[in-house]
Order: structure tokens, then sequence, then C-alpha cells
């Protein structure tokens, strides 16, 4: 079994009532290996020489209202290799936990405050972790970025002392999911990569360009100027319109849901309103051109 040196930021966010891990090795695709989470339990992050057990078996015991603390102790006593071992763990209260075997590999060590939990081992030095903690506990960004935000900081203070390969993001929320379906919120992992960080902060970005909606100040009547830049972009993609004459017509309309479909931004268009989200419009333009 090879050691998955790592650093991890578990926490929770009272306001989504959301829990959430976000990660980064010098491991191919560690997001397969540490994060678990489950809405109204809790959130894990197992890594060293990682017992996968500890994910399942820790949200069980939490969703059972064990507080993270006991969750840990009961997870360690009874394994003979807990000395190796690296785990932390925030509740569904938010109460966090964090556990760094005396076998794992130096410098390993974690902090937990509240409503998060900073761990990690083969690192270049204790500042990895004291970072990662200041700049989640400074951030006022959403949860999601204030995740990412740690993750970075402890990445730029040196990360894993080996180098750079992989890094994930996986937070749960109740009715998260795509479709409300399931609780999976967040979920990308950037698996091989030279850089993987800021890559991760790419795709969270897609997420939000993709599934967020904008508030009504924010959307665009597909009207006047507007309308003509959609026009001449359908002109450009091949579609048949004759004229950029900035009239939603019906040409107009079934030639954009046609395209907006392709994109996958249907979601944040209104055909039968004429109403198309800022974001996606300055996207689709950035993009395509007009």
């Amino acid at each position: 079994m090879k050691p998955i040196a790592t650093f991890s930021i578990v926490a929770y966010d009272p306001e989504n009532s959301a829990w959430g891990i976000a990660v980064a090795s010098k491991f191919p695709a560690v997001g397969a290996v540490v994060p678990w989470a489950r809405a109204g339990a809790g959130a894990v992050a197992t890594q060293s020489y990682a017992n996968t057990s500890y994910g399942p078996r820790g949200l069980d015991l939490m969703q059972a209202s064990v507080p993270a603390a006991e969750a840990l102790q009961q997870l360690v006593q009874d394994d003979p290799e807990r000395h190796l071992r690296q785990v932390g763990l925030v509740d569904a209260q938010g109460r966090a936990a964090t556990f760094t075997g005396e076998g794992c590999f130096e410098w390993a060590g974690g902090l937990a405050g509240e409503g998060y939990c900073v761990q990690g081992n083969i690192l270049a030095g204790s500042q990895v972790i004291d970072r990662m903690a200041e700049a989640f506990k400074t951030s006022t960004a959403p949860f999601p970025e204030r995740l990412l935000q740690a993750l970075l900081a402890g990445d730029r203070a040196g990360g894993d002392r080996r180098g750079r390969q992989s890094a994930a993001i996986f937070i749960v929320k109740p009715e998260g999911g795509y479709g409300g379906f399931n609780d999976r919120w967040i979920d990308y992992r950037v698996d091989d990569h030279e850089d993987p960080v800021p890559q991760l902060a790419n795709l969270l970005a897609l997420h939000r360009l993709y599934f967020e909606e904008s508030p009504p100040e924010d959307r665009l009547a597909i009207e006047g100027e507007i309308c003509q830049r959609l026009q001449q972009l359908l002109q450009k993609q091949g579609f048949t319109i004759p004229e950029a004459h900035g009239q939603f017509d019906e040409t107009t309309r079934q030639a954009l849901r046609e395209f907006i479909g392709n994109e996958n931004f249907e979601d944040r268009t209104d055909f039968e309103k004429g109403l198309i989200d800022r974001p996606v419009f300055e996207y689709l333009l950035e993009k395509f051109g007009t």
C-alpha cells in the first residue's frame, strides 16, 4: 500500500447546511480515495495509508448522532495500523476532530477549529496547515470558494513536499444534486495535472456558470442590441437568420433554443419570457465571438 501524501480541509457550512472536503496530493486521483460526505451526517477525509472504511463507517457513526471526536476514537481504536493513518471529521453540528498517527511521514499534523479541521502528511512544513486554517477562517467567499481558497493557500505554502498531481472538491447538502435527486452539490476532480488546484478552481467556475441562477436584476431581455448580438452569433454558427434586426421573432427563438440546448444552458435561458442570464450571454459572446 502506497502512502497518500495529502493535505485536506473538512468543513461545515451552517448557512447552506453543507459539508465538504477539499484535498490535494502528489498522488493520482486523490478524489477517489480521500473525501467522503453525506448530507445530515458530516464529512470525512481519510489519508496517509488511507483506510477507506473510515469514510462510510465515520458517516454512519455521525449519522447516528455520535460526535466527531467520539466517532474518530471508534474508528482508530481497533485499527492495528492506526499509527499510519490520518483522518479528519466534521459532524452534522460542525464539531470537528483530526488525528495523525505517529507513523505518518513528516511533516505531518493537523488542527481543528469551529466547523473545520485541516490535516496533512509529507508536507513542506507546519505552515501548510496554518495557512489553510487562516485562509478558511478569514474568507468571506461562498462555502465552495472558501474550501478552495484554503486548499490553494496550503498548496502555495509548499503543500505536498514531493510535488503536485491531483486535487478534488466534494460538497454535499440536502437535495443539492442535479434536479434535487441526491445530495451531491459539488463534485469535481483533477486526477493528473502539473498544477491541479487552479484547475479545480476553473471547474468550480464552470459549475457556477452552468448551474447557478442569476438574480432578477442580472437577467437580460432578449431584445434590441442583446437580441441583435445573439442573432449575429447564431448566423456565425450556421443558423438561418436572414437579418440581425434585434427582434426576438419565432425564427430567432427556435434557432436560439437549439443553440442553447447544444451548449447546455437551458436552465439559464427563458425562451417564453425572452430572458437570458448575463453571465451566460457574456460567456457565449466571448467563446464564439460576434
